[in-house]
């Protein structure tokens, strides 16, 4: 079980000493350059795993809010062909930027994070199934977290049929679309970003984990570094042995240097109270 956040929410350093993976949000509204991206391994473990959430480019049209956050200009053309997987060459410019990211900072898996108007309707079938064996292309593990009216089975079959890992939140409507031998969990907040989880709700989360047989690798990130009870998370870290190797997710190689090696038979610490309850 690899447990960590969706972005840095301390210095790097400060937050590898406590925890094992990271999910990059940077790159969903900008990537940045692969130099910054290099710095970021450097700054951490060997065996410290991260992923990433594919540029909004690739997954949001341009009338998305979270476009003010592009330090970009687009033109009117290329902003026309951004957006919700279409197979257009803004979109491929998009993935070669993001897989750039990938390489330098030796990342497990990219994450597609599709937005509720990304539904189920023929033309975002269409999309999905042009243009996702395109990006598999590059040999890197893709997970993928719908919004909108998708149900659990639309996710579980689409997913089986593109060799995508399915994501999301295990407390939400796609919880029993979760299964298969990677298992990526986003923790969102069961009322909202501000919710503080309880312990009943770690017992709780606990016996889903369990649901549905072993996986061979899994990742748990919370949306905010909350302790139970909402406290700040970076103190008392608990011991625990990291795997021999690290994940090695997808049918794809693995992207980047390895940095898997030197943490064989080693201890680092780790948050303690999700510790505790999941490793």
């Amino acid at each position: 079980m690899v447990v960590g956040c969706c972005g840095f929410p301390v210095r790097r350093a400060l937050y590898a000493k406590h925890l094992a993976g990271v999910e990059i949000q940077q790159t969903f509204y900008q990537p940045p350059a692969p130099t910054t991206a290099a710095r970021w391994r450097e700054e951490v473990p060997a065996g410290f795993v991260f992923c990433l959430k594919a540029w909004q480019l690739i997954t949001h049209p341009p009338t998305s809010p979270t476009y003010r956050r592009l330090r970009m200009r687009l033109p009117p053309e290329e902003a026309a062909e951004c957006g919700y997987l279409r197979p257009t060459e803004a979109v491929r410019r998009a993935w070669e930027a993001t897989v750039a990211v990938v390489r330098a900072v030796g990342a497990d898996c990219i994450l597609l994070q599709t937005p509720a108007s990304f539904g189920p309707e023929a033309e975002h079938l269409a999309s999905l199934r042009a243009t996702v064996p395109e990006l598999r292309r590059a040999g890197i593990p893709l997970a993928w977290e719908p919004r909108g009216a998708w149900t659990p089975d639309q996710v579980a079959a689409l997913c089986a049929e593109l060799s995508l890992i399915p994501a999301g939140d295990p407390f939400g409507p796609m919880a029993r679309a979760l299964r298969g031998p990677v298992r990526y969990r986003r923790l969102h907040g069961r009322t909202g970003f501000g919710y503080r989880y309880t312990d009943a709700d770690f017992e709780e989360l606990r016996a889903l984990l369990a649901e549905g047989g072993g996986a061979d690798h899994r990742l748990l990130l919370f949306q905010k570094p909350l302790d139970v009870g909402g406290r700040f998370a970076f103190r008392r870290p608990a011991r625990v042995r990291p795997p021999a190797t690290g994940p090695r997710w997808g049918r794809g190689a693995r992207p980047g240097p390895s940095h898997r090696t030197a943490s064989q038979g080693k201890t680092r610490p780790f948050r303690a109270t999700v510790t505790r309850r999941f490793a």
